[in-house]
């Protein structure tokens, strides 16, 4: 029963843990290759469970002078606390090929404002 107790207690801190945010950030370096120029870069992104997909900052995008696609609609989002963001809708994706060790996907990545990561990879 003690012991139960102590998983529970655990666990419990370990919640409160994640939900205070003492486990500030979780990170990895990846490689990012723009396609219309064969130019790579490596950038460290935040691995995050609560995007739905890869998300690229509309600044780091502008500052990369990437070519944008628009998309058909508008996508209205919420920023990793839930909130409603506040910026622009997402209107636009960028092509780039990704590499991580021996991985390598040619993916189109999402364009987002209001975001202080240039980069926000989704994890299952």
């Amino acid at each position: 029963m003690k012991k139960e107790k102590r998983e529970k207690k655990e666990l419990v801190n370990m919640r409160k843990t994640v939900e205070g945010e003492l486990l500030r950030k979780v990170t990895v370096n990846i490689g990012l290759e723009r396609i219309d120029i064969q130019k790579e870069i490596i950038v460290e992104v935040l691995l995050n469970s609560r995007v739905m997909s890869l998300v690229k900052s509309s600044e780091f995008t502008r500052k990369q002078r990437s070519k944008l696609k628009k998309i058909e609609r508008p996508i209205y989002v919420r920023n990793v606390n839930r909130t409603f963001n506040k910026e622009e809708p997402i209107e636009h994706t960028v092509k780039f090929n990704i590499y991580y060790q021996e991985y390598r996907e040619r993916m189109e990545i999402d364009v987002i404002g209001g975001q202080k990561w240039n980069v926000i990879l989704e994890i299952p």
